[in-house]
């Protein structure tokens, strides 16, 4: 936050250049003060630098010392202290107001001491604070002077203060805080009254006999300081700026590059919010703005209204949503919407017949096919309300909400994921999130990238398990066909046991925490690579039945084919037959091998852990068996599986038998990857076949790497 200029009685004072629009020369490093501000200027204009210095809820931290030596020391030998609040807007104000020569030095005894411009200390005695809140937008404070006079001092919103002006220059005001809300910069205003002794009594009474009441004491405490709060005489307004973070135009773009709908939920005036939408590209300049505002809705009635801008963006649209046509074709009028506070609880406010859902669903019909939606003079309720409207809207959307401070803590604990900044208007957000980041900037790697990551590889996890259990237990019932269903297993012990904990557990597991199926600068160069998986679509029951058809192919192939190769009852060198325990041996080591092999398959990622792991499996399940059934346990009272596996890959039949049923099982799985990535390859699969093109060309590949480690965080 930094304070840029304020405006007394329609006179502007701009730090170090312009005073009463005049471009002064020499002023570097000064603020400037109108000496002439004519009869009665004067008085005003400290007035109103004392009401910025008194009416706030800053602390003041004085420098620490180090071994005996303050830190801080300015050259004229003053020490530095620093200002500390909840709200930096308190503080860019109060840091405003030391520049131009009335500084706030601290809260001594319920005294509040400011040091004036002719360097000396006034003392003000702080007799109550209305704290700021939501609803009311705006917060006073009543002080007592040293010459015994009461104050009440109050800002806030124009829209809260300009009512409750009974006297002041307020057009000349209201001009400059709209031109400084289409400029982009944050307004208060600033009013006061003074108070004789029997009407502070009568205040004091009416806030404190609110403040003991033992039921509905926010409402008592909320109506007493309406009547407190006015008939006030306006001093003027001031104008801050809330600088974007670094990257925040480009995340935003990326997000709608992505397919994602971005909505803006903020406090500030219309103006401010739509002139920071167009900084941070929110809104473009060939963007279509529809307002349903509370200007509009005193023209016409809000039926009408919605209406209207139906009709607009459906006319344009037809039954496409800006989901369906987004980044497809340039011929689509791109919409954004711009709603208010007050208009938005019309909205959701039921009608006479009892029912708001036919004002909600135009209302959503309208924003669906908007390309960004901003909501303006929102309160905290108010956002929390509309992600929980658009979380229960027909499309089921998943929503997530971002924010920085103690207002958007309600939307974060609605939305369906929270992510806090840690930024200077405290840790509340961070605090009631489920992410924390430290700039808005790594939103765009957390979800374009790690976001993209998680879900390819919590999709394969989900899916593979069904998978290999499928493979693992049905070939156990079909075994119960020709076994007289006696319930005779046909793995064993050991092998049922170890399958899911040992065999292949630990292939699956690597994939899901560090499979990568295309580079990760790719991805943040390349937002649209995000639509690919966009509407949950590797989790969809098309997919979910297709990896389980799968399945239980593979486990016929299994059984049956290790079955018809049993018939040969000269299957060994020696003429001896194979048991009901070397069947089953045969089938657990293809199965193995085919469910371990298919996830190779799938990767696309190779790094030395996953060789050693997948590779390190099957080595695992081979040697395991060797010990299993070639040395005879002492504390096993009898040993059905001694020698069998031995026995069993001393068949030459065998070993063909099991190459040829895992070949035959990974042929439909590879064949369906080969002839969807040659007909209906998505963005991803042209990213890969690209990347391999561009194999043969190291230097290429070299620079890329070098490029990677430079822009991660």
């Amino acid at each position: 936050m930094e304070f840029i200029e304020c405006c007394v009685d329609g006179h502007v004072y701009v730090p170090d250049a312009i005073c009463n629009g005049q471009i002064l020369t020499g002023t570097v490093g000064m603020d400037m003060i109108d000496s002439s501000p004519g009869a009665g200027g004067k008085e005003r204009e400290e007035l109103f630098f004392r009401a910025l210095c008194l009416c706030h809820t800053v602390q003041v931290k004085e420098e620490e010392s180090v071994d005996g030596i303050k830190k801080g020391l300015q050259p004229c030998g003053k020490s530095s202290s620093v200002y500390i609040s909840s709200s930096p807007d308190e503080v860019a104000l109060v840091e405003g107001m030391k520049r131009l020569g009335f500084t706030y030095l601290r809260l001594k005894d319920n005294h509040m001491e400011i040091l004036n411009r002719d360097d000396d200390i006034e003392r003000f005695e702080l007799m109550e604070v209305l704290s700021f809140d939501s609803v009311r937008r705006r917060m006073s404070v009543i002080v007592k002077s040293s010459t015994g006079e009461y104050y009440l001092f109050c800002k806030g919103a124009d829209s809260s203060i300009f009512p409750r002006v009974i006297k002041g220059k307020v057009d000349q005001v209201r001009a400059r805080v709209e031109h400084n809300a289409v400029e982009g910069l944050r307004t208060l205003c600033v009013a006061y009254k003074s108070l004789a002794q029997e009407e502070y009594e009568s205040v004091c009474k009416q806030i404190n006999t609110a403040k003991l009441a033992l039921q509905d004491r926010d409402k008592k405490l909320a109506e007493a300081f309406d009547v407190i709060e006015r008939d006030l005489i306006l001093l003027g307004a001031t104008a801050v700026e809330d600088r974007l973070q670094d990257k925040a135009a480009d995340t935003i773009e990326s997000l709608h590059k992505a397919g994602m709908k971005v909505w803006v939920l903020t406090g500030d005036k219309m103006e401010t919010a739509a002139a920071t939408c167009y900084a941070c590209k929110l809104f473009h300049r060939n963007t279509q703005i529809l307002e349903l505002t509370t200007k509009r809705t005193e023209e016409q009635s809000l039926h009408d209204v919605l209406f209207d801008l139906s009709k607009t963006v459906l006319r344009h649209c037809g039954s496409l949503t800006r989901d369906t046509v987004s980044g497809l074709s340039h011929d689509v009028p791109d919409y954004g919407l711009i709603i208010d506070g007050a208009t938005l609880s019309s909205v959701m406010k039921p009608t006479e017949e009892g029912s708001s859902g036919n004002y909600k669903e135009i209302f959503l019909e309208i924003c669906r096919n908007c390309s960004a939606v901003l909501c303006c003079r929102m309160a905290p309720l108010q956002k929390a309300q509309i992600v929980k409207m658009i979380k229960t809207s027909k499309e089921h959307p998943i929503t997530l909400a971002i924010g920085d401070g103690a207002n958007d803590v309600s939307m974060i604990l609605e939305a369906h994921v929270g992510i806090g900044i840690m930024g200077k208007e405290g840790r509340q957000a961070a605090r009631n999130s489920d992410y924390a980041i430290p700039k808005f900037k790594h939103l765009k790697k957390m979800l374009l990238v790690h976001g993209h990551y998680y879900y390819i590889r919590i999709s394969e996890l989900v899916q593979y398990f069904f998978y290999k259990n499928v493979c693992f237990i049905f070939p156990q019932f079909l075994y119960q066909f020709f076994c007289g269903f006696s319930q005779q297993p046909l793995y064993d012990t050991a092998y049922l046991t170890l399958y899911n904990i040992s065999f292949t557990s630990l292939p699956i597991l690597l994939y899901s925490l560090i499979e990568q199926h295309v580079n990760m600068d790719i991805l943040k160069r390349d937002p649209s690579l995000y639509r690919d998986i966009a509407k949950n679509s590797l989790l969809r029951w098309r997919i979910f039945i297709y990896w389980t058809l799968l399945g239980v192919f593979d486990a016929v192939v299994f059984f049956f084919g290790a079955y018809f190769l049993f018939d040969n009852t000269t299957f060994t060198s020696n003429g001896q037959m194979f048991g009901n325990w070397t069947f089953g041996t045969l089938v657990f080591t293809v199965l193995v091998f085919t469910v371990t092999l298919k996830l190779a398959l799938d990767t696309q990622y190779w790094t030395w852990i996953n060789h050693f792991v997948i590779w390190g499996s099957l080595l695992f399940y081979v040697i395991f068996s060797l010990l299993w059934g070639g040395i005879i346990w002492p504390f096993l009272n009898y040993q059905r599986m001694y020698y069998v596996f031995m026995q069993m890959l001393s068949s030459g039949p065998a070993w063909l038998g099991i190459i040829l049923l895992i070949t035959i099982s990974l042929i439909p799985d590879m064949l369906k990857k080969v002839i969807c990535r040659q007909l209906w390859p998505t963005s991803a699969e042209r990213i890969q076949a690209k990347r391999q093109c561009l194999s043969v060309e190291p230097s290429t590949i070299f620079m890329l790497s070098q490029t990677s480690s430079r822009i991660s965080f």
